[in-house]
């Protein structure tokens, strides 16, 4: 399924041929996230994102970057993470040179320009206030803040207004020199092209070198923020977030708490859909998500409900958690939650970009790569008692973390409901 090469001082280099397909997708692991940023710096790795893309040694603007990449038909972005930056550009095949010329100047050779720093500042600063604006996105950032505290892993990745004034070209330039060399990268190429032109054109277009990359504090015990926080917004609907610590990234664990994730609320046929949208009308969107970090994960149900259905919802939501605490999952059921996981494995790695960012994210972040056969089996290992066994150790009373963006006078004393149902 790939081929892999470390280029001496230089990236990792993994590829997926494709034969017969007309484009290439590449993806640049660039190994620096919000979590490396001291207090003073937070939000420095997502300006950097934004400051590559104002212009490079060879593309001095962001109109020449972006026709580039646009001007064949292609496409181009990045995101910041907390452990990680990735910058990817999905062309046509003839163009998978241009590509990696792009993409290698914007993680090697960006100008950094002090106006262009000045002049971002108050881009990211409207961007931050939009997520403020947002129930939605507002109740994600204070549900991180509730389950992991005040640090690294808890604070808003885009950082805020005053450390984001407060960032100076020499901070900036700073950041990017200690993070952003070649021998900390991870290249990914999807397409039919050769892994050995492929890494000829990584070689070539992001050179070497490079510092070690620091080791981020440790994460704090979990959760490490308060059990409830709130935000008040005139809105019509309340947005909630409640969730539990969970596996870190490569936990023995994963495939099973995956599993259990897919029963739980992924897709219009899981618990969280069926029973809080379907049976009981408490919710348009509810549904499941996993976190996982190096050494810290979270389990986080999300809901927008009627603040006036918020205790009710939220006593469904755990009502739905607690069941698989105490009940193993029927067979049918669980076979048919292992055949939507694998089946949109499957069509999802059919698809140049998404086959990119699976295996450039795996090398760049895990302790190995699956192949597709080899996670469809894991999937299949999975069976219903590992799920109760898994659900009695996570869904426990104490681990409990809630956010919720919501009117004023709304669900003021619903810290008293936040426990499982029979106990946990």
């Amino acid at each position: 399924m790939f081929d892999r090469t470390a280029l001496p001082d230089g990236p990792r280099v993994i590829t997926a041929r494709v034969p017969g397909t007309r484009s290439v997708s590449l993806a640049a692991y660039v190994l620096v996230g919000s979590r490396l940023e001291p207090p003073e710096l937070a939000g420095a790795a997502h300006f950097m994102e934004h400051l590559t893309f104002k212009g490079t040694a060879s593309y001095p603007t962001t109109r020449a970057l972006s026709e580039a990449i646009e001007g064949v038909g292609g496409s181009f972005n990045a995101a910041t993470d907390r452990e990680s930056t990735v910058y990817w550009a999905h062309v046509p095949l003839r163009d998978a040179r241009r590509a990696m010329s792009v993409i290698g100047e914007l993680v090697t050779k960006p100008i950094l320009d002090a106006r262009e720093i000045a002049r971002e500042k108050d881009v990211i600063v409207e961007e931050i206030r939009s997520y403020q604006d947002d129930p939605a996105e507002l109740v994600a950032i204070l549900f991180d803040r509730a389950m992991f505290g005040e640090g690294p892993l808890g604070r808003e990745i885009a950082g805020d207004e005053a450390t984001v004034r407060g960032l100076t070209p020499q901070a900036i330039r700073a950041f990017w020199s200690a993070g952003y060399g070649p021998s900390g990268m991870v290249v990914s190429v999807v397409g039919d092209l050769p892994h050995e032109e492929a890494v000829g054109l990584v070689g070539e277009c992001f050179g070497t070198g490079g510092r070690p990359i620091p080791r981020p504090e440790p994460a704090p015990v979990l959760p490490a923020g308060d059990r409830l926080i709130v935000a008040r917004r005139d809105t019509a609907q309340a947005q909630l977030c409640v969730g539990v610590p969970a596996l870190r990234r490569d936990h023995p664990d994963q495939w099973i708490l995956e599993v259990l994730n897919g029963v739980l609320g992924e897709g219009m046929s899981s618990r969280l859909f069926l029973t809080v949208r379907e049976e009981r009308g408490l919710a348009y969107d509810v549904h499941s998500d996993l976190v996982d970090y190096a050494d810290a994960g979270a389990l986080i149900v999300s809901a927008g409900v009627d603040p006036g259905k918020l205790r009710k919802t939220l006593a469904a939501i755990l009502a739905e958690l607690a069941r698989l605490r105490d009940e193993e999952v029927p067979a049918a059921e669980l076979a048919k939650v292992k055949a939507y996981l694998s089946g949109r494995l499957e069509l999802r790695l059919e698809e140049a970009r998404h086959l990119s960012s699976w295996l450039g994210g795996q090398e760049a972040l895990h302790e190995r790569v699956h192949t597709l056969e080899e996670a469809v089996a894991e999937i299949d290992a999975v069976d219903a008692a590992a799920i109760r066994r898994l659900a009695v150790e996570l869904f426990v009373d104490d681990g409990l973390r809630l956010a919720l963006v919501a009117p004023p006078r709304t669900g003021t004393t619903i810290e008293r409901s936040l426990a499982f149902p029979g106990g946990g």
